[in-house]
């Protein structure tokens, strides 16, 4: 079956589906998003920038609904579609995604059976019931269930377990350490010309974090905390970072299972280092 195959049918059976390009990024899905014109971000949660009637950007834009899928809108994303994926928390899941054979080893000691798909590096094992989505919550281990996407990779072997405490309780941890905290932007040292304010210079810089923060396999805690420290120690005694580049950064780091709150307290931490 092709990708829009693979996407009917899994609207059919509940599941919200969304094409992915190359390199498992989502597509901006509709005409003026094509190649994220708009200035969407590939991982952002919410619709970008854009004037699109609807969420057309990450796992926003999975949807069960066979008009919106085969609408005219998404015919190019299902055309040049590396593969497919599907919001788990959307249709009542939880993925727990096992990236090497020690992460598997760990999960069959401690978790109860499920259904299970095999993955290039390790497995998916598929709960029913949704949870709050976090990486790095164990090495080698990531949930994938509400504001996130998983890569359709078959229905698997098994029957689907109700999701177990064992798995709540793996961001129950995270949730406890996080402090929360308020976050301001300098304002511009001496009122004087700032020289990082050039649009070009300021875009790449910002862009780049979110890169970093988009491509971390692991350690995803240190790396947002060290972006952060790396934009901060650019632009942070100048006040060219507006409300607008901290959101975009926070953005980047909630994509990949950071809680607003441990943003907020990483950012904070970062400022407190460089004095500001």
């Amino acid at each position: 079956m092709n990708a829009l195959d693979i996407a009917l049918s899994l609207a059919a059976s509940g599941i919200p589906p969304l094409p992915l390009r190359a390199g498992k990024v989502p597509f901006g899905n509709c005409p003026d998003c094509t190649g994220l014109a708009c200035g969407g971000r590939p991982n952002m949660k919410t619709a970008g920038p854009c004037a699109c009637p609807r969420p057309c950007h990450g796992w926003a834009a999975a949807t069960p609904d066979p008009t919106v899928l085969r609408s005219r809108g998404w015919a190019h994303a299902w055309r040049e579609a590396a593969a497919v994926a599907y919001h788990p928390g959307g249709a009542g899941l939880t993925v727990v995604d096992l990236d090497n054979a020690d992460a598997i080893a760990w999960a069959r000691a401690n978790l109860p059976a499920t259904q299970t798909v095999a993955t290039t590096r390790g497995e998916h094992w598929i709960y029913q019931g949704p949870m709050q989505s976090a990486n790095a919550v164990r090495p080698g281990v990531d949930i994938k269930s509400t504001m996130a996407y998983a890569r359709w990779l078959g229905p698997g072997i098994g029957a689907v377990a109700a999701l177990p405490d064992a798995v709540r309780a793996l961001t129950a941890k995270e949730r406890a350490t996080v402090r929360p905290a308020t976050v301001t932007v300098p304002a511009l040292t001496g009122g004087g010309q700032c020289l990082h304010r050039t649009p070009v210079y300021l875009e790449r810089g910002i862009t780049m974090a979110e890169l970093r923060i988009s491509e971390a396999r692991s350690a995803i805690h240190a790396t947002v905390y060290r972006t952060f420290l790396a934009v901060l120690s650019t632009h942070g005694r100048c006040g060219c970072l507006t409300d607008a580049h901290i959101a975009r950064l926070f953005t980047a780091a909630q994509a990949k299972g950071e809680t607003a709150r441990h943003c907020t307290d990483a950012w904070t931490n970062a400022r407190t280092r460089l004095g500001l």
